[in-house]
């Protein structure tokens, strides 16, 4: 698979997805997008592969929006067509059935910010800052930002964020929730290794199910919350995921007695 501005690597069972244009700190543009795509793509498609960390090479995740690319656009249609596929990104990412961890270095920001949140923790370097600029630019959030932001930090504080323009720090970030975990930049790898190798180490089918309705509760109801965990409890089962596992959970114990 030839990327040419994301770096895709993988680690035993676990996908590293880079982002590369640095010398514009991982500004977004058409061939990032599609490439973007194409490694999440990837990783989905690949059984081996049981969680994705997404990062940005360099000294920022991602700043947003290429600020050339609006001009680049010759016709209405064709600035449509482009917002449309990044939309994909986020569809991409709703779809992989596979837990994904942002690492964030210096600015994760517009559409940046976005893509972090979409993801299902994020862990920041000490000097991350996150913002929703768009606003300052004429513009407005094109990838789900003002629903995830809400969800994630509460409605008072995602419009502070949107509608000021305003970053934060990381700091304020791990206060309001909106990361898992700050830690100093030269550990941000490190770190997000091991958060990945903590979930890899569990069962794949318990894991995907686990997250999967987690998500639905978000809006779904508590019957019908029930009825779906029942639903993938006797999954588990008819795999075989939990006997096998408990089996040699007791096996453990038995050796340390």
């Amino acid at each position: 698979m030839k990327l040419e501005t994301v770096i895709y690597e993988k680690k035993d069972n676990i996908a590293i997805i880079k982002l590369n244009r640095p010398q514009v700190l991982n500004a977004m543009n058409p061939q990032l997008v599609e490439d973007l795509i194409r490694a999440l793509q990837a990783a989905k498609s690949d059984d081996g592969v049981r969680v994705v960390i997404l990062t940005g090479e360099g000294r920022a995740f991602c700043v947003g929006e290429d600020l050339n690319v609006p001009g680049s656009m010759g016709t209405v249609e064709e600035w449509s067509r482009y917002i449309g596929r990044t939309q994909d990104i986020q569809r991409t990412i709703l779809e992989l059935g596979k837990p994904l961890i942002a690492a964030v270095r210096g600015y994760a920001v517009g559409g940046g910010c976005e893509f972090a949140l979409s993801c299902d923790m994020r862990i920041a370097s000490e000097n991350a800052k996150f913002g929703f600029p768009e606003v300052s630019v004429g513009g407005t959030i094109t990838t789900a930002g003002t629903k995830l932001i809400a969800q994630v930090v509460g409605l008072g504080r995602a419009k502070e964020m949107l509608l000021t323009a305003e970053f934060i720090d990381a700091q304020k970030a791990e206060q309001w929730g909106l990361v898992n975990k700050v830690v100093p930049d030269a550990e941000l790898e490190k770190a997000a290794l091991e958060m990945a190798e903590k979930i890899a180490r569990n069962s794949p089918l318990a894991v995907r199910l686990t997250r999967k309705v987690t998500d639905q509760g978000l809006s779904t109801g508590f019957d019908e919350i029930l009825e779906i965990e029942h639903r993938h409890i006797v999954e588990c089962f008819a795999a075989g995921e939990i006997q096998r596992r408990m089996e040699a959970r007791l096996a453990e114990i038995k050796k340390k007695k």
